[in-house]
């Protein structure tokens, strides 16, 4: 799809299982690349606890990087673990030369400060993105770790809608892990950026004014039909289990069935940006490995999801 398509009614559904898979397959070439130079990245995650969706996203993920030829190392503690022996845990990890990628599955148990563990990492094993140096690399456009939901976002919309320069995107949250590195990733493409929050007014009229909509707000079909400008995109990364009809099921923050109507493009849920977090954490694992041996991050990848601005750019 070449430009924001104005084709309606009915939305092209963006593929978000196909597009991962594209991507794993790349990051497969790449590792396939990086063992002939005798290396092979590693990925380390760290759970605590038994909770039962954090021991399926682990299992998704220790899945993904065999299939693409990382190593995975699974460190698993018990919910009573004190914060101490996680800390203690990714000092280790920290200096292992194995370990490329350090990955601490959240939520952590109560007792346990998350930031304090996530500021522990090194910032060049960081592969969610979470690190304050990496958050503050990010903004500045530096060649850092980029968090993996909207990394993914952006390759979604850079295969669907090609160059993004002037277009309006709204991002809808302001979350540390989606919202703002999502418009950040967005300004570095050259979109106007407004985000939406708590406190905005008329937020649906601000809505209706953009190009593209990214959803992370985490309230089941917030956004409908009337709060988008006929030909949007949108992407949307909610995940809300509700009961409806006696059955339990995964919505997204947009109201799917009326949006479909109006958008030029949407991912659905599931099977939209899910995937690519994931697999975006696989492509991490291969930066973080390059960055780490003092190569380019696009030494061996073919796509540039977030390039940092050339000179004469940063302040326009």
């Amino acid at each position: 799809m070449s430009g924001l398509s104005q084709t309606l009614p009915g939305a092209r559904l963006i593929d978000g299982k196909a597009a991962a898979a594209q991507v794993l397959a790349e990051v497969r070439a790449d590792v396939l690349a990086l063992q002939a130079q005798q290396l092979t990245p590693g990925l380390a995650v760290v759970l605590v606890g038994e909770d039962p969706a954090s021991h399926v996203y682990v299992r998704n993920k220790v899945l993904r990087a065999n299939e693409v030829g990382i190593n995975s190392f699974e460190y698993r503690l018990l919910a009573d673990s004190s914060e101490q022996e996680v800390l203690d845990l990714v000092q280790q990890l920290n200096q292992e030369a194995q370990v490329n990628g350090i990955l601490v599955q959240l939520p952590l148990p109560a007792h346990i400060d998350e930031n304090k563990v996530l500021q522990a990492i090194d910032p060049r094993k960081d592969v969610d993105g979470f690190h304050s140096e990496n958050v503050g690399g990010l903004s500045q456009g530096r060649e850092v770790l980029t968090p993996c939901t909207p990394a993914g976002c952006m390759r979604l919309l850079h295969d669907h809608c090609g160059d993004l320069s002037g277009k309006h995107a709204v991002v809808v949250g302001r979350s540390n892990i989606v919202g703002k590195p999502m418009a950040t990733l967005l300004l570095q493409a050259h979109c106007s950026v407004t985000v939406l929050h708590s406190r905005s007014v008329n937020a649906a009229a601000l809505c209706r004014q953009a190009d593209i909509v990214v959803a992370a707000v985490g309230r089941p079909r917030m956004i409908g039909a009337d709060w988008l400008k006929p030909g949007a995109v949108v992407i949307d990364v909610g995940i809300n289990r509700i009961e409806e009809d006696g059955r339990s099921r995964l919505v997204g923050d947009v109201d799917f069935d009326s949006a479909v109507q109006v958008a030029a493009a949407i991912t659905p849920v599931p099977g939209g940006v899910g995937p690519m977090t994931i697999a975006m954490l696989m492509r991490n694992t291969v930066t973080a490995t390059l960055l780490q041996q003092g190569l380019a991050p696009d030494h061996l990848s073919r796509h540039s999801l977030s390039p940092a601005p050339t000179a004469g750019q940063t302040g326009a």
